[in-house]
């Protein structure tokens, strides 16, 4: 089956809390760009971004709930697949 290659993101408001997870999910996801402005950081990626639980805690030093990224989280676009381990944006 092909992958589509729409783009998604995810966009984080801009804090010292967000910047170990913008950190993980660029370490993750070699094809996402970052768009940072004043009070927003914009993460577009083509097709897919898969954002790991275990990278951002390698990141922050502590175990990381991913239900956390909706405390600084603007918007998305994408379909979401999500897990204990894993949030996923791409269109089907």
């Amino acid at each position: 089956m092909n992958e589509s290659k729409h783009p998604v993101f995810i966009a984080f408001q801009a804090n010292n809390d967000t910047l170990p997870i913008v950190n993980a999910i660029t370490r993750d996801n070699p094809l996402a760009i970052v768009n940072e402005m004043p009070a927003m950081v914009k993460i577009d990626c083509p097709g897919r971004l898969v954002i790991k639980r275990s990278s951002i805690e390698e990141e922050v030093g502590r175990e990381f709930d991913l239900q956390e990224l909706q405390i600084n989280l603007i918007s998305l676009s994408g379909e979401i697949n999500e897990d204990d381990d894993e949030f996923t944006l791409s269109w089907n």
